[in-house]
């Protein structure tokens, strides 16, 4: 993540405002970090600082603090685009595991694609800058359940 006190000085220098509700946004991202929230998620929580504050201000703010590479936005199919902390020293983006049943998500931190990249720039001279990659399957508490129910103790 970026310093904070990088946010007002880029704030700046790309025309934007400084306000306060724009610091709250990415207070809630970054004390919320790991856990994927969608744009009502960080607007109740910014709520909680800032009552007044309104939801079109969250819905403007996001695409800023993205652009400015403090957050990014996640797209898990569901409907909902969420948002996660932009982690200092981070290259490419962490994969996602997503349960199909109980709809748990969890991160991936190894970078499991870097010989493939490596492979694509000698073979096509092609420079990934970023990737997005995303799992789908049962968790292992679910996987387990299946397990369980199918395993009732009768042998056919």
């Amino acid at each position: 993540m970026k310093q904070k006190k990088d946010l007002s000085q880029l704030l700046r220098e790309k025309g934007y405002k400084i306000t306060a509700q724009r610091k709250a946004v990415l207070d809630v991202v970054e004390a919320h970090d790991g856990e994927h929230l969608s744009s009502q998620e960080i607007y109740d929580l910014v709520r909680k600082k800032f009552p007044e504050v309104g939801v079109a201000t969250i819905y403007r703010t996001l695409p800023v603090l993205e652009e400015l590479g403090f957050i990014y936005a996640v797209d898990f199919e569901d409907g909902c685009t969420r948002y996660e902390l932009h982690r200092t020293g981070q290259t490419h983006r962490h994969h996602h595991l997503l349960c199909e049943r109980c709809k748990k998500i969890t991160e991936v931190e190894d970078d499991l694609l870097e010989e493939i990249e490596d492979k694509i720039y000698g073979n096509y001279g092609f420079k990934i800058k970023d990737h997005r990659v995303k799992f789908y399957g049962l968790c292992k508490e679910c996987d387990n359940k299946d397990n369980k129910d199918n395993n009732d103790g009768f042998d056919t």
